[in-house]
């Protein structure tokens, strides 16, 4: 079976009508000076300004309103370094449920303060994923929480495809849309809504070349391994998973990468240009077109800005080495 087939156009559009109290039709920016300093027409989808501060609300909000009741009883629980787990503790809060979740004890502090604001039950473990999936399988055992994974999960990328449903819906003509990938759950969904509703549109992956495994993934045909995290792009950190890579593969047209440089100037545009705050994962996206420049000289490009939880102090250091540098 084609993986196009397992997530319809209906299911789709009914993931946006059942999210559609929950979350934000997000605003679409844009900036004549980036254009003009790239040759392109940008159109920033803002999902920075999503509930919970990123597109994570979506998914997390789609696959909790779809689980029977008997499966909401015992409760919710996923492992994740920072925005998915605050979309599932959100989603559980709105519902009345509890939500476990399972955090690498490295987790951005501003992430691990939200998941506790929305009365989530933190277990920490070490920043692997060997030891996220041990605590984890323990968690579920002693509470028969229904497991909701960070992207492998269909009703998670259902409710990321509405993202590019809402760009396409404004009918804009874009030859590129691009997102950022770790897990693939945006970047699949946003493939199966242009799938679905803009055939034309090329969807482009965008990722750090120090976690460049999707593009090794599409690449060797299988799924790579992420590597050791190095870079500043914490919500790219993670690998595909098989449902996520088909996807990927079928209609995913390439995966381009930047640099750490890049991420931090696309960052510093955003923020100089556009007066919003992003995450680095958020910025790459922008870097990937920055550092392809030629690539997309003259095209209409949609960029999702994915979210904006970033721990402004370890932001400033950054940018304080940048300009020192």
């Amino acid at each position: 079976m084609h993986n196009q087939l397992i997530i319809t156009s209906n299911d789709i559009i009914n993931a946006e009508h059942l999210i559609a109290d929950y979350v934000h039709n997000t605003p679409i920016l844009q900036s004549q000076q980036i254009n003009q300093m790239l040759g392109c027409e940008l159109f920033f989808k803002c999902e920075n300004l999503q509930k919970v501060g990123a597109f994570k609300a979506r998914g997390a909000m789609n696959a909790l309103l779809t689980l029977s009741d008997e499966a909401l009883q015992k409760g919710v629980c996923t492992h994740s370094s920072g925005n998915h787990a605050q979309a599932i503790a959100r989603s559980a809060k709105i519902l009345g449920i509890e939500a476990h979740i399972v955090m690498p004890n490295n987790s951005p502090q501003v992430k691990v303060d939200a998941v506790r604001n929305y009365g989530g039950n933190i277990y920490f473990c070490e920043p692997t994923l060997e030891a996220r999936e041990k605590l984890l399988l323990e968690v579920q055992e002693r509470t028969g929480a229904f497991f909701i994974h960070p992207f492998n999960n269909l009703q998670i990328i259902t409710g990321q495809a509405t993202v590019a449903k809402e760009i396409f819906d404004l009918k804009l003509d874009l030859d590129y849309l691009i997102a950022p990938v770790g897990g693939g759950g945006l970047l699949s969904g946003c493939a199966l809504s242009a799938f679905y509703y803009s055939p034309q549109t090329k969807v482009t992956g965008a990722e750090p070349w120090l976690a460049r495994d999707a593009q090794l993934s599409m690449q060797q045909g299988t799924v790579q391994t992420a590597f050791p995290p190095l870079t500043i792009a914490d919500g790219l950190l993670t690998s595909l998973g098989n449902i996520t890579f088909g996807i990927i593969q079928n209609h995913v047209d390439q995966i381009l990468t930047c640099s750490e440089e890049q991420i931090i100037e696309a960052m510093q545009l955003i923020y100089e240009r556009l007066k919003i705050v992003v995450e680095p994962s958020a910025a790459v996206p922008l870097a990937v077109v920055i550092e392809n420049k030629e690539l997309f000289l003259g095209t209409q490009i949609g960029i999702v800005l994915s979210g904006g939880n970033i721990d402004l102090s370890a932001f400033f250091d950054l940018l304080k080495n940048r300009i020192n540098s």
